[in-house]
């Protein structure tokens, strides 16, 4: 990385702890493109008759994430229904496998119509900083969204005085998901504290119940594991100041985070290593395993597979601590279909669009006035959580760090959930924090 990338992240790291702390609301360094050769103004007249296509790349491919990215398309096909839309989705937990797929493709001058990206260091440092994106300043003063998006989320989406993306959703990371049906049948009550769990871990393995559910065929899931255990070790201010070098990663509360996780992982499936998030939370479902910790997109998962006896809980640790994350939809430079593509993101911002989305994605929405309502009581509470608790960036989700550090990371978690070294793992973490720019 670049001294001026270096500095431009550090600066960007701050903005976005602050944002979210105060209001409640990437691959190594790519190559400089062309300069542009569309403009980055609407059209004065946009066409009265939208044809051609609009490609979406994405990874939403199962349960509930698909069927509120096809809710975004009925929206769309009922407005302009000579268009014809080219679902591009790549499958893979968190982007894992689809971010090297639209790497190669930007690269290579091949950009689709509009891509999901998460909001935070994954989108400014990885496509906007290197002039991937128009901006979508004009989107949003012609919609009048600034009034109804928390202003937190418009200083996260903000570089240089634009707005480069549009987001659709707020998620939350540290979900404990259990099986409502199974505690209630052994008595049992979700953890708080790190104590609880793994007391409560020894009486599940006494029953034959294996304590936690972990899918990380896509170690992104592990890392999200970590960043959950990381929140609930230390303080929310020592948690951000990881980001940013104040807090060293060679620090005591770094070590108890991992000696923390090191006995979860003890207690976990020891097939973990071949499932994915959601076949984790089918051991839930079934009952052979306890709990899962992972984000709210499993309240979509339940949700699509008609589980009604699910429970949550703040993971150990976390209580009054909101891990966020929010995916949204930019406008790449030289969009093939550009006019398509800007009314794409205006459904993707609207209110109409959030609402039919959200609900059954297993997430809220990122504009502040959608009607909770049409939400299940999950998503409800999170509302409100989203105002009251302390809020924090999440890891895995590109919201606090680049994506090339967060690859280094993924990096010490493939060798960590399999020897459990603390020692070696703090090391790695550390030097990758060095090699972000970030640490000295």
């Amino acid at each position: 990385m670049s001294t001026n990338n270096i500095k431009t992240f550090s600066i960007f790291s701050i903005l976005l702890i602050a944002a979210l702390l105060f209001t409640a609301c990437g691959p190594a360094t790519t190559p400089t493109p062309e300069p542009p050769v569309t403009p980055t103004t609407p059209p004065d007249e946009p066409p009265d008759d939208f044809t051609g296509t609009l490609e979406v790349f994405s990874w939403w491919t199962t349960g509930g994430e698909a069927a509120g990215l096809e809710n975004l398309f009925e929206l769309y096909k009922n407005k302009f229904p000579q268009v014809e839309i080219i679902n591009a989705t790549v499958a893979g937990g968190a982007g894992f496998e689809a971010k090297p797929a639209l790497t190669a493709r930007m690269l290579g001058g091949d950009p689709p119509d509009s891509f999901q990206v998460h909001m935070g260091q994954e989108l400014t440092e990885t496509w906007v900083v290197d002039g991937f994106m128009d901006p979508v300043t004009f989107i949003f003063e012609s919609e009048g969204w600034d009034q109804y998006y928390p202003q937190g989320v418009l200083d996260i989406i903000s570089y240089e005085g634009e707005y480069w993306t549009v987001p659709v959703n707020i998620h939350r990371a540290n979900v404990l998901w259990f099986n409502q049906e199974v505690f209630d049948q052994y008595g049992w009550t979700p953890p708080s504290t790190f104590d609880e769990f793994f007391a409560l871990a020894e009486e599940m393995q006494a029953e034959g119940i294996t304590p936690l559910a972990l899918g990380d065929v896509g170690i992104w899931a592990s890392t999200h594991l970590f960043e959950v255990v990381l929140a609930g070790s230390m303080s929310p201010d020592k948690y951000n100041g990881l980001w940013t070098g104040k807090t060293d990663w060679n620090g005591p509360e770094v070590k108890q985070a991992l000696e923390n996780m090191a006995r979860m992982i003890e207690y976990a499936n020891p097939d973990h290593a071949a499932l994915s998030w959601d076949q984790a939370n089918d051991l839930v479902i079934q009952g052979r395993a306890g709990m899962t910790i992972m984000g709210d997109w499993v309240d979509a998962d339940n949700l699509a597979k008609g589980f009604e006896h699910s429970g949550w809980a703040h993971p150990p640790g976390t209580d009054g601590i909101f891990v966020a994350l929010s995916d949204t939809f930019g406008l790449p430079l030289n969009a093939p279909h550009r006019d398509n593509a800007i009314e794409w993101l205006k459904i993707v911002g609207s209110k109409e669009g959030q609402e039919a989305f959200n609900p059954v994605k297993g997430s809220i929405c990122a504009r502040s006035d959608c009607n909770p309502n049409l939400f299940g009581s999950y998503l409800q509470g999170a509302m409100q959580d989203w105002e009251s608790h302390t809020i924090v960036p999440s890891l895995a989700h590109g919201a606090a760090a680049p994506e090339s550090w967060v690859a280094l990371i993924n990096d010490v978690m493939t060798s960590f959930v399999t020897n459990l070294n603390v020692a070696s793992a703090q090391a790695g973490l550390a030097q990758s924090c060095i090699d972000a720019g970030i640490c000295q």
